[in-house]
């Protein structure tokens, strides 16, 4: 065969494959179903999107709901903007909500799944369980006489059943072990709190401790009643725990940096395109100005729990300790849309008082912002600063000449990595399949009566030293072909016994119980208190 007649052979299947596709596709594209008719033209006006979908519903060759078909266009073209504009359908709403505004309709339990049944680990103060008699340690068999337990119900779908609307009723089916008694109660529903302040304690005779995990309407009533606590405890410095917080509402944010700023300081500003600079300073001497302060924060720290860090920051306030925060620096602005659902659309970016806006980059979409976290922790940012590299071009100065930087979260003055110790591999497998916490669940509701007696966390620590449950544990643990080498248990047993006497102190004594058992493992807690106790600015 010639070298033309080769060539040719070669190429002439793909021209036909070619011109094949391109009939196809021009079939795809002007075929209208009647080869006399002429293409359908839409009329888009000023809506081209309610145009299409109205020719849609009018003409697709199968039934569908518009309304469904909507619901899905309306994330898709938020996504398009940032990551942070959101909709909200209307069944979300509410407990999307909920959130934010610090309580929710329902009956006022706290509890865990144990061996396929509700455990009621505490009743809400003042709640609907508390004042009908339900107690710690019931369990919860039925609602409105349908079997919750032993039937494998997912979580959410008894919180659905458990929560209503305000004063409607709900009957509960409880067992109690220790009287081997079962009681149906008819519950009111009520108002619920939904604590922002995890903890506010002393940690040394001079320095306090308050961990914030969310900004809601009620999270500055929340923190004036700690601090205030505190400072009758002699409380001289204080450590604002924001780690792990992901923001919420701003304005509580606002008013606890204005709590450690003088009157006129700069806390953050807001500008948009179609927003004007708005500018939010400190308004008068508060509870904390003459408080040492340091904000611990890591990258589960964004948007509200940033203003905050930032405000400290920038004004030469207050030390940042930990890792760099997530760089959430956009401000969205809620819509109401008349069927119930809501628009959350970004208008403004805020700014520290340095003038740095701490977004970080979202030009390639969804997936590469959330991802971004990940590769932190891949490149080493968890473990050293060094890994972390600034714009020259984004460094700002504070008042004392202190370089800060935008572009992406907050970095702390103090950089402390995310701790490994006794991290061993026989701890991450017994730790991924939850045998500390399952174990520190039974074990409390097996010991009930005599842990029920105790008020104060120090009391309760020596009493489960004194029971040496730890050894107890590790001896579950070795029944259940969980054996560790000499080493591992050496390595991992603080890790392991602390958490296990956390737990059970947070079954008894909530958050107040649970941070100050865990504190002793908290590297980042622990060198704050020595920069705190050592370092002003």
């Amino acid at each position: 065969m010639s070298g033309k007649n080769s060539r040719l052979a070669v190429w002439l299947p793909l021209v036909l494959a070619s011109c094949l596709i391109a009939g196809m596709l021009i079939g795809k594209f002007f075929n209208t179903g009647n080869g006399n008719q002429s293409p359908v033209k839409i009329f888009a006006g000023q809506n081209k999107l309610n145009s299409i979908l109205e020719f849609i519903g009018a003409n697709y060759v199968d039934s569908l709901k518009i309304d469904t078909l909507t619901e899905e266009v309306i994330p898709t073209i938020l996504e398009k903007l940032d990551p942070h504009s959101i909709y909200i359908p209307n069944r979300e709403l509410k407990s999307v909500n909920e959130t934010l505004r610090g309580n929710f309709d329902g009956i006022g339990v706290q509890f865990n799944m144990q061996n396929d049944t509700i455990l009621v680990i505490q009743t809400i103060q003042g709640g609907p369980s508390a004042k009908a008699g339900i107690m710690p340690g019931d369990r919860i068999i039925s609602v409105d006489g349908i079997a919750v337990a032993g039937v494998k119900m997912p979580e959410d779908s008894i919180v659905e059943r458990l929560r209503g609307p305000r004063g409607s009723e709900v009957k509960v089916g409880i067992w109690r072990q220790r009287s081997k008694n079962r009681m149906v109660y008819t519950l009111k529903r009520g108002i619920i709190p939904v604590s922002s302040v995890d903890a506010a304690y002393m940690i040394t005779p001079e320095i306090g401790f308050i961990k914030i995990n969310t900004f809601s309407q009620t999270t500055y009533n929340e923190f004036q009643t700690g601090l205030s606590a505190l400072k009758k405890q002699g409380c001289k410095k204080l450590i604002l725990d924001l780690r792990g917080n992901s923001g919420g509402i701003m304005d509580p944010a606002i008013r606890i940096a204005d709590d450690f700023l003088k009157k006129g300081e700069l806390i953050v500003y807001t500008e948009g395109r179609s927003r004007p600079r708005e500018e939010f300073r400190a308004a008068q001497e508060d509870l904390g100005e003459n408080l040492g302060l340091a904000i611990l924060i890591d990258e589960g720290s964004a948007s509200a729990s940033e203003i905050v860090a930032g405000a400290i920051q920038d004004n030469d306030r207050g030390w940042i300790i930990g890792r760099r925060s997530f760089g959430k620096g956009l401000v969205q602005e809620q819509a109401m849309l008349t069927d119930g659902s809501a628009l959350r659309l970004t208008t403004a970016r805020y700014y520290t008082p340095t003038g740095r806006s701490i977004q970080k980059p979202y030009k390639n979409g969804l997936d590469d912002y959330y991802h971004d976290i990940m590769r932190r922790y891949r490149k080493g940012e968890f473990m050293t600063s060094d890994s972390i590299h600034f714009n020259d071009s984004l460094k700002f100065t504070t008042p004392k000449g202190r370089a800060v930087y935008g572009g992406g979260g907050i970095m702390p003055d103090y950089f402390i990595p995310y701790d490994t110790t006794g991290i061993t591999p026989f701890f991450m497998k017994i730790n991924q399949a939850g045998l500390i916490y399952r174990y520190a669940l039974t074990w409390s509701d097996e010991h009930r009566e005599e842990l029920s007696v105790f008020t104060r966390v120090d009391e309760l620590s020596d009493y489960l030293d004194s029971k040496n449950v730890t050894a107890q544990f590790k001896a579950h643990l070795m029944a259940k072909d969980f054996v560790p080498s000499a080493s591992d248990w050496t390595e991992s047993s603080l890790i392991v016994e602390t958490q296990l006497k956390a737990y059970i102190a947070r079954n008894f004594l909530d958050n107040e119980g649970f941070y100050p058992i865990i504190q002793a493992i908290d590297n980042t807690l622990i060198q704050a208190v020595a920069i705190l106790g050592s370092r002003s600015l």
